[in-house]
Parts: structure tokens; sequence; C-alpha cells
């Protein structure tokens, strides 16, 4: 039905759409949900629905028959409306009703060259068969191209994908793509790009810390590429990416918050103990701030979710937080596929792009596995401990790697004040020395408070 709603809406094409199993009063009803309004198309003569009924009891079969029938009522529908499209939903209707498969088949070779010669797009539905993409084993090879879709539950997590099995005349991919049913429709999300021929920026954007972009001899980040902070719990790695997003906010530029382990009223309030107001840029519509639970979709879902709302909001931006999060609900192949189609989506449309990344301890780990996972793949990876010194902790950050641009090697000592991060040179550091004289706030998971 969507091939058939956008054709009308974005190409002005007609189409005609020949149901076996629900009427044009079921079908209305049931795709109103997805945003379509059938009732309007057919009232401007754009749509034409015929619901063909074939009850077995009602059939009484004698002699040699054909679907002439069905030629006739397919024909004046196309040509009542100048049709371009054209959907058959579902045929196998056709042979419950009848015996004879052998004619029936032979009949429904000639229905596909007829179409042909019609010269409309006709998409048609079927079930799969048992050792056959369908029951009767016809359709695909008569077809041009044959698109399998899949239904799966893996982990008690469902997901919907298809498969191009054919495309005569054109190349295509070959993998299962992850597809979503909204209010919007169907969203197909697509496989990275087989060459990796992104473009590139010279440009270099301020990761929001003045102390920051020092280590970086260009003065921070390039536009477009992609920057990975890990650490253990506690290490403000949020606090440095919702830097880097104000940074981004403050030039009027869209930013696209992923949050996976608080709401968007919460990471606020939390923002605000340290100094950073998010909350005139989201009253402004320049950030937008999506949390959901890391066990709501499947892996593909949740990459599917974010080209959905990257594509609806087209940020300069993208942050993830953390992206750790999504390791618990796939295995290391899955994970590290996932990032890499992530990575390649940003790439292509230009987009900064900032992960977090939760690390323990323990040298095996789910989380270590996200690390592991991305690590590669980012240009920018920034490390940020928690370190027990003289009886007190002190936080550290140092950057691992920065791809085509010189950086410091030095280990920074850096503190949480009521005013933001703080990050510390060699003589700013015997100067506070974590003695009481800057006022130094642990953030405890609610966002509370504790002086030293």
């Amino acid at each position: 039905m969507q091939f058939l709603v956008k054709g009308i809406t974005e190409y002005n094409e007609p189409g005609v759409f020949m149901s076996f199993e629900e009427s044009a009063k079921d079908l209305a009803q049931n795709v109103r949900s997805l945003g379509f309004d059938l009732e309007k198309s057919i009232a401007q003569k754009k749509l034409k629905i015929d619901y063909v009924r074939v009850e077995r009891s009602e059939i009484q079969e004698t002699g040699e028959y054909d679907l002439e029938g069905l030629f006739i009522r397919l024909n004046h529908a196309i040509d009542s409306i100048g049709a371009k499209r054209v959907v058959l939903d579902t045929i196998e209707s056709l042979f419950s009703g009848l015996n004879n498969t052998a004619i029936l088949r032979s009949e429904i070779r000639r229905l596909f060259q007829w179409l042909k010669e019609k010269g409309v797009t006709t998409i048609i539905t079927g079930e799969r068969g048992d050792t056959t993409l369908t029951r009767q084993g016809l359709e695909e090879y008569v077809s041009d191209c044959v698109i399998l879709l899949d239904f799966r539950v893996i982990e008690q997590i469902a997901t919907r994908r298809l498969r191009i099995v054919k495309y005569r005349g054109s190349t295509h991919g070959t993998n299962e793509y992850p597809f979503l049913i909204d209010e919007n429709g169907i969203s197909v999300l697509p496989i990275t790009s087989l060459k990796l021929e992104h473009t590139t920026s010279a440009e270099t954007i301020s990761t929001g810390l003045p102390g920051l972009d020092d280590l970086f001899s260009g003065g921070g980040y390039y536009r477009g590429n992609s920057t990975l902070i890990t650490g253990s719990a506690g290490t403000a790695k949020t606090i440095l990416a919702a830097y880097f997003a104000l940074s981004t906010c403050k030039k009027k530029e869209k930013v696209l918050y992923f949050s996976f382990e608080e709401s968007p009223d919460q990471l606020i309030r939390n923002m605000l103990s340290v100094g950073i107001n998010l909350k005139p840029y989201i009253k402004s519509k320049i950030l937008l701030i999506h949390s959901s639970r890391p066990s709501l979709h499947g892996l593909e879902m949740h990459l599917l979710s974010l080209y959905k709302y990257i594509n609806e909001f087209k940020p300069h931006t993208v942050i993830i937080d953390p992206i750790s999060s999504l390791v618990t609900i796939g295995s290391r192949g899955e994970v590290r596929a996932m990032l890499a189609r992530l990575m390649d989506m940003l790439k292509n449309h230009q987009i900064s792009a900032l992960f977090t990344s939760l690390t323990h301890e323990q040298p095996i780990s789910f989380n270590a596995l996200a690390e592991e996972a991305i690590s590669s793949l980012v240009d920018t990876w920034i490390k940020v401990r928690n370190e027990e010194r003289k009886s007190t902790r002190v936080r550290s950050l140092y950057i691992e790697k920065s791809r085509g641009m010189g950086h410091s090697s030095e280990i920074r000592d850096f503190i949480v004040t009521g005013h933001g991060i703080k990050i510390m040179d060699a003589d700013s550091l015997m100067q506070h020395g974590h003695n009481g004289s800057e006022e130094v706030i642990a953030l405890s998971g609610n966002g509370s408070k504790n002086k030293f």
C-alpha cells in the first residue's frame, strides 16, 4: 500500500489495489494508523481498490477455465484512472479456490506478461512456501524482482527484515535490511556503502572546553569526525558530552542527543548542577534529546530509529550516551556490524559524532566489547579515568588517538565544580593541589552534590 500511496503523493502516479482478502473499507481502516488517507485518494480518482472475493464453498468447477474475468476487471480498473502502479494482494487466494493448479499457473504467467504489455509497475504479494519462496514456486521465476520479508524473534526481541533475492538488470545489495513499521509507514535502513568514499572536512570545531581544545594541535575535533570517550562510572563522560552539545548549540547548529540511561529532564537537571544549561536550546528546537531503554529494541531497530531521527531532525552533531548500553542486546559480531553501519551513515551525512562508553576494571566485560568494537572505527579516542591518590579520588584524561591531527600525549587531571570542568596543567595543579582551595563536586547518580 505504501508503494501506491507514495506514487500518488510524490510522483502523481495513480494506482490500483486488487485485494483477494480485505475489502476496501477494511483496508482504509487498517492503513489509517500508518498515516495513509485512502478515501481522499479514491475521491481524487488517484486510487482504485477492487476486492475480489474467492470462496471455495461457492465455486463449482466444470470444463476448462481461465482468468479472463480477472483480466477484464483489472483492465477496467487501470483504464478508469490511468493507473501506472498495480498491487495484487494476495494472489495465493486464487489457488485455494481452484484445484487445477497447472492451468492456473499458466494463467498467472499470462497475467504477468499482460501486465508488462500494459506498461504498469506491479507488486504481487505472496505467502512463503515450505521449500520455495512462494507456495507455488512459480512467481519468483516469472517476476523481475523478488523481495523476501522476514519476521523473527531472537531472545524476546522482534525484528522485521527484508532481502532482495533477485533484481533483473540491476545491481543490488544482497544483505538483510531491517525495516520498521510506524505511524509514518515503512522505513528501511540501508547497509553500509561498499566503498569508503565519504568526503572529509579540514574545519575544526571546539570540544566545548578550552582546556581540552588545547590538547589538539587544531584546537578541537575535525568537523564530521567521530569521537569516543571511554571511562568507568563517575569519570564525567556525560559532562564532557554535554559540553560538546552546548558548544554546538551556541553556534546555532542542531544537536541530536541519544540517552540510554537518563530521561531528558534528568539529564537537564544534572547538567545544571555543573553550570551547563541546555534548557534554552531545547525550547528553541536546536537540541533534541531522545531517551529510551536499550532493551526496547534489537540492535538493528535501534539503528533504524537513529536513522529516522537523523533524517527528520537533520542535526549537525549526534551524541550517543552511552553506546555501551547496546552491547547487552547483541553479540560481539552484531555490535561491530551495527556500529560500522552507524559510523558509515554519520560520515556520509557529514555529521560530527560523539560516543561515550562505560568501561570496567575487569579485563572481560560486556562494556569492554563496545570499546573494542568501536575504538578502531572512531577518529578520536579520549580516555577518562578515576584513580586514588593519597586517599583522594582524582579524575584525569588523555588522548589515546586522533587521526590526521597532532595532539598532546600528556595525562591531564581535571576537577568538576559547580561552574563546570576545569582541566589542570602542571602549574595550576600544584596551585590548587586539590586541598580545598577549589570547590570540587562529585556528582552522584541522582545529580546531588557532595562538597569536599
